[in-house]
């Protein structure tokens, strides 16, 4: 296992880059502790794939580092990088059984017999596929098939990181809930790095201690899954993480108040008059449905999802969301909305700023 860190890494696909549209990956730096499970999440073509091929060495990068470690694994192929790799589609060996296909790594690197059938044995108990052990991979599920890529993946221990691309792209969706499980446990279990790669923030919020987003081949934000929601440094990422995700109306700051369209609401704090797009963002369930005074709200739907019910609209044209509660009551005839000042968030140009007593 090892520490891995991107130093002012960037990438291009273009021999002669000239322009920010040219870069797969704008510059980043990033490290991630040993034995950390970390997420990179963003829609697709953002650069995450891009960037996990560079840290397996499938890449060189155009510009940058990375280090494995204190050690500069930049120029290094795949084979001398010692990581394992997941990916979107099952890689398994019909013709050899579950037995063989988990042992294939570590008797490549030469472990003696008893040590690689209890390591066989501890990783198929981990994934649930104990009773399956001597069956040959031809006849088997995809699902079933993706358990032994993720399996062989997981079964040496000296392995500096294991990376998932996409791992649960052709798993049932039933069955999805369940290995994001084994995932998360195989990994309390055996403490590797793992970094994953997907463009579902169930998958990346569930599995990672920390998440990277991705947008536009620029990390937006890395933190925990609950600064993400809570604070996001970016309008994707309040848009992007949460569902239905965050609400964001163009306004203009007037020291503790805003404007948006032509009604005024209270902000928690003061923010000094900045230049550029101005946007407040607030979750739905920090939004409160009311026929007294607050924002002039159009119900197009309701759907009752169980426990809460999400009512679809517009604010000042723009769409907006509330998540209601299944016991809270809701006003007949509604037409108006309250939000939470301690909630608000302030963005310009999609960047969040901080109100003048928090920034002094």
């Amino acid at each position: 296992m090892a520490r891995i860190t991107l130093d002012t890494l960037a990438h291009s696909y273009s021999p002669t880059p000239r322009g920010d549209a040219d870069w797969a990956l704008k510059p980043m730096s990033l490290t991630w502790r040993d034995g950390g499970a970390y997420a990179l999440l963003g829609s697709s073509g953002c650069g995450k794939t891009t960037l996990l091929n560079i840290i397996s060495g499938l890449l060189h990068p155009s510009r940058g580092r990375v280090l494995f470690g204190d050690r500069d694994v930049t120029d290094l192929p795949t084979a001398e990088r010692n990581i394992a790799q997941v990916f979107q589609f099952p890689v398994v060996y019909d013709t050899m059984t579950v037995r063989q296909n988990l042992a294939f790594p570590l008797k490549n690197r030469g472990l003696p017999a008893d040590q690689i059938a209890a390591r066989v044995d501890a990783v198929a108990r981990m994934i649930g596929m104990e009773a399956t052990l001597e069956r040959r991979a031809r006849g088997l599920t995809a699902d079933a098939k993706q358990k032994i890529s993720l399996g062989r993946g997981m079964v040496r221990q000296d392995v500096n990181a294991i990376l998932f691309d996409e791992p649960l792209t052709v798993i049932d969706p039933q069955m999805k809930w369940e290995l994001r499980t084994q995932l998360k446990a195989l990994h309390r279990e055996f403490g590797h790095t793992m970094i994953y790669v997907t463009h579902d923030q169930t998958e990346a919020l569930t599995f990672a201690d920390e998440v990277v987003v991705m947008s536009e081949g620029r990390v937006v934000q890395a933190g925990t899954p609950q600064s993400l929601f809570d604070t996001p440094a970016h309008t994707f990422v309040g848009y992007f993480i949460g569902s239905p995700g965050m609400n964001l109306l163009d306004a203009q700051l007037h020291g503790a108040t805003a404007r948006v369209g032509g009604a005024t609401i209270p902000l928690a704090a003061p923010y000094a008059a900045p230049q550029g797009r101005v946007q407040i963002g607030i979750r739905p369930d920090a939004v409160r449905p009311t026929t007294g005074d607050g924002l002039p709200f159009r119900l197009i739907r309701t759907e009752d999802v169980g426990h809460h019910r999400i009512l679809r609209g517009e604010v000042a044209g723009a769409p907006f969301n509330l998540v209601v509660p299944e016991d809270q009551p809701i006003p007949a005839a509604f037409d108006r909305v309250v939000l939470d000042p301690a909630r608000i968030g302030v963005f310009v140009d999609d960047w969040r700023i901080e109100p003048l007593e928090r920034a002094a």
